[in-house]
């Protein structure tokens, strides 16, 4: 009876294991449903500039905060060569110059999200130029391009000029959002709007326009065009913006060659005091007077196959009177809030972020983040006296083009933010020069992905199985398995205990007989 009650008893617990395992597990499949997370979005933003264009590529979860993706930067590519606006004779050749960084960006980016990454350009102050000196080149070159994106594998959905206001404002929303003046992770690793941040306010200089934008403490006049409202995580936030055309450093260096050709009694060698000593370079009149910004300074004997050669003579006083005329300082004359040419601004408020030509500007002469206006002004002044042949020694990356303009630079910069924006000596300190924050590059692109995100439908979470398919049926089928073995060993233990039984008793009645 042993042989067979022990080995009855050990199947009868791993059916009755099997059977209650079979039980849970498919309570737990039917009734504890697990949320899966939609796989992230990929957006993808040309910078089209008027000195070079950049290919940024961001991700986000599919999920929104507050109808906003959480946006980060995880690729960027430079296109090699100029800005857009300079293949106005030859769009085609525009394709062949991004063909590089398409091949990795499509590299980048898995092949199964290509159709549903939304591909996007911006062009700005070069083109917004171009377009008032020739609206048919700078549509042929948007039309080439949106051609050239139409046969790739992403879903391109625009290349367009966008105006300076909206680059201050995507300007701003980078600089606030990289900061973390819009989100913060709490204890619990949910995003939240952080408490008593005040944002920042942004700085941006390019190669042919700037751009300043603040929340500014004072109430706006409500006629004036520079004011501007967005929402972000379900936050509204009403700012001043405005673009100043034709002062980013490329072009306010072009108006005084222009400027300087003017006052030039003789028009072949033209004294330039922001250029080193010992420096004399040759320009076509083409390369001075072929812009939106200085074409009404042409000579009245204009031929852009003309040379004259502008001579350095590394005189910092000059260069800093020189720069200070492209500015119309007298204009606010007498008006509290306005900053040059008659522009209206309200009072500076926080601190303010500081980038592209500001940055490149700044680190020339090692310097980043915070330092006083001393520091700079030093700085400057001990630079723009230099000779040309002591400039490649105290550059780390010396490049022609931007060390002969760097004493421009420098002053320009200076006026810019002290005589035009009305920062002090005091207020100089709450500027941080600044190039990116956490691998994020400080440019209006990624505020631009951030406000398209607010366009952009979220994912709902899927809601999957406990366990997935595969597993689920392996161990339904296992332990099934297992029961019904279980049973019928229990019944063949059964059959066998019933013949040890009869076996048992017919033996018992024969010894009685």
């Amino acid at each position: 009876r042993n042989t067979i009650r022990i080995p009855a008893l050990i199947t009868a617990v791993v059916l009755g294991v099997s059977v209650v395992v079979l039980v849970i597990l498919a309570f737990v499949q039917a009734f504890h449903k697990v949320v899966v997370s939609p796989e992230p979005k990929h957006g993808i933003v040309l910078d089209a500039g008027s000195t070079r264009t950049t290919f940024y590529v961001y991700q986000w979860p599919a999920e929104k905060e507050n109808n906003t993706g959480v946006v980060s930067e995880t690729f960027r590519c430079e296109v090699k060569g100029p800005g857009i606006a300079t293949y106005s004779q030859y769009p085609e050749h525009i394709p062949k110059a991004f063909a590089e960084c398409t091949e990795k960006v499509q590299g980048h980016i898995p092949a199964h999200f290509h159709n549903s990454t939304q591909l996007y350009l911006g062009a700005t102050a070069g083109m917004r130029l171009l377009r008032l000196q020739n609206e048919t080149a700078s549509n042929k070159i948007l039309a080439t391009i949106e051609n050239y994106f139409k046969s790739q594998s992403f879903d391109f959905r625009s290349a367009q000029i966008i105006s300076g206001e909206d680059e201050g404002l995507y300007g701003w929303i980078t600089v606030n959002y990289l900061m973390g003046n819009f989100l913060e992770k709490n204890l619990w690793n949910m995003w939240v709007h952080p408490n008593g941040v005040e944002t920042t306010g942004a700085l941006d200089l390019g190669g042919a326009s700037t751009q300043i934008s603040y929340v500014p403490e004072e109430q706006m006049p409500p006629n004036t065009s520079d004011s501007i409202q967005v929402s972000l995580y379900g936050y509204k936030y009403t700012l001043y913006t405005h673009s100043f055309q034709c002062y980013g450093r490329m072009e306010a260096e072009r108006r005084l060659h222009a400027k300087l050709f003017q006052e030039s009694p003789n028009k072949e060698n033209v004294i330039n005091p922001c250029y080193p000593r010992s420096y004399r370079p040759r320009f076509t009149l083409r390369e001075i007077f072929d812009s939106a910004c200085t074409v009404d300074m042409r000579p009245s004997n204009y031929n852009p196959e003309d040379g004259v050669f502008l001579e350095g003579t590394g005189d910092p006083i000059q260069c800093r009177n020189k720069v200070a005329s492209l500015f119309d300082f007298k204009a606010c004359d007498g008006k509290e809030n306005c900053s040059f040419n008659g522009v209206y601004q309200p009072k500076l408020k926080g601190s303010f972020g500081a980038f592209s030509g500001f940055y490149y500007t700044a680190n020339t002469f090692n310097l980043s983040g915070n330092f006083s206006l001393n520091t700079f002004n030093s700085s400057t002044w001990d630079f723009c006296s230099k000779e040309w042949s002591q400039l490649p020694g105290l550059l780390p990356h010396f490049d022609e083009i931007y060390a002969r303009s760097q004493c421009f630079s420098a002053f320009f910069v200076y006026h810019l933010l002290i005589n035009g924006y009305k920062f002090t000596e005091d207020t100089w300190t709450k500027i941080h020069f600044i190039k990116e924050v956490a691998n994020s590059s400080i440019a209006w692109s990624l505020g631009y992905m951030l406000a398209l995100t607010n366009q952009i439908p979220a994912t709902s979470p899927l809601i999957g199985m406990a366990l997935p398919r595969h597993v689920f049926v392996g161990v339904i089928v296992f332990f099934a398995t297992m029961a019904f073995m279980c049973l019928l060993f229990l019944v063949y233990l059964y059959v066998s205990a019933k013949k040890l039984s009869s076996q048992v008793t017919f033996n018992n009645s024969t010894n009685s007989a």
